[in-house]
């Protein structure tokens, strides 16, 4: 289980989870790497430097035609898909804590001191907003409205256009809450987010109404800090389901157009996770890699050989799972069954977000700013 909480002040006492190198006891110590039979391979196309991501997890977005990675410190950077050649940048003046957020129009991107800003696809300036505190997540796009989630548990709608706020939505919060970058998902036109105390809700993308809410976990345990339950990550949707996972809680499944529960597990972490087709894979509390059956929650495999090693949210790809650790190691592992295949480890630094799928390779973003365009075959 993540024991990095940091406290933080705010209208209410926050807990923030700060992805550092994990601590070592006696009875705590990461797994040591160890030598494996491997059948595949990492290879590095192209590497290039985007600048200091500090404690933020910020995710580059690929368009047709670059990558648009951003920095900390609020470079907005334009690069080739193919080459990683940088084609423009642009100082923009903010403390950067969430994006890169995009369309085929629009970039976009959220700071610390709860400002969203929006460019064209050149880095020109086209509107700049401030909704109620910082932005952690990457905003989202869908339908002319721009989505995004504060700090505070907020869902703010933005005209696409102007930055105009057209709804918001929020809920009560609990004394003791955990400070995450869980944004919003969209499907269908339902936003759907998780929330403290391990709600899931859905909401209308038109308007902000309540469709549905339900409990992903209860808070248990004796003391406050034992009975956080909150939800840290991202829901992943499909057609069918809805499913979201809780810090120190379980991890449970929806009828996504109605809320209706389907299953759960006892199983936490505040990664996240990734649903493709029939199964969902996960890192738990403990750093373990899973795979579900999307339908029931069953065991399809796991792999307990990243233990305590801080993995993160796994990316499904072609015949891999892969995962990142706090060392800065990338792992590829078999999606029949979680067996270890390959592994390369890039600048040392972790790798707060999941890899992207980029040109029939993977796409990644380190803490320390650089940006890794890679082979895995």
């Amino acid at each position: 289980m993540l024991r990095r909480l940091l406290p933080v002040l705010m209208s209410s006492i926050l807990l923030a989870a700060c992805a550092s190198t994990p601590s070592k006891t006696a009875n705590d110590t990461p797994a040591e790497l160890t030598e494996f039979a491997a059948s595949a391979k990492f290879a590095v196309r192209w590497h290039e430097n985007l600048g200091e991501a500090g404690s933020y997890m910020l995710r580059p977005a690929v368009l047709p035609d670059a990558i648009v990675g951003v920095s900390s410190h609020g470079v907005l950077s334009a690069l080739s898909r193919s080459t990683g050649k940088t084609l423009w940048q642009v100082k923009t003046g903010l403390n950067v804590a969430g994006g890169v957020g995009a369309d085929d129009k629009m970039l976009l991107i959220g700071s610390d001191k709860g400002e969203v800003a929006a460019f064209d696809l050149s880095g020109k300036l086209l509107w700049q907003v401030k909704v109620s505190s910082e932005v952690l997540s990457v905003p989202q796009l869908a339908d002319g409205l721009v989505l995004v989630r504060s700090a505070d548990g907020r869902i703010a709608a933005l005209n696409a256009a102007d930055g105009k706020q057209q709804w918001m939505y929020e809920r009560a919060t609990p004394a003791l809450a955990v400070r995450s970058f869980a944004g919003v998902t969209v499907q269908r036109g339902i936003v759907y987010a998780g929330f403290a105390a391990g709600k899931l809700a859905a909401l209308e993308l038109k308007t902000g109404s309540l469709l549905w809410e339900n409990a992903v976990s209860q808070p248990r345990g004796n003391t406050e800090l034992d009975r956080i339950s909150d939800i840290t990550s991202n829901v992943v949707v499909d057609d069918e389901q809805a499913c979201a996972i809780a810090f120190q809680g379980r991890v449970a499944c929806f009828d996504a157009a109605q809320g209706s529960p389907l299953w759960n597990r006892d199983i936490a972490s505040d990664k996240g996770m990734m649903l493709l087709r029939k199964f969902l894979y996960l890192s738990d509390a403990t750093g373990n890699v899973l795979a579900l059956e999307k339908s029931t929650g069953s065991s399809v495999w796991k792999n307990n050989q990243l233990s305590l090693r801080d993995t993160n949210t796994p990316l499904a790809f072609n015949d891999f799972v892969v995962v990142a650790d706090f060392e800065g190691y990338l792992h590829a592992l078999a999606r029949d069954d979680g067996r270890l295949v390959a592994r390369i480890k890039l600048d040392g630094s972790p790798m707060l977000g999941a890899p992207l799928e980029l040109d029939n390779g993977l796409l990644v973003q380190t803490r320390d700013g650089g940006l890794y365009s890679l082979t895995l075959q």
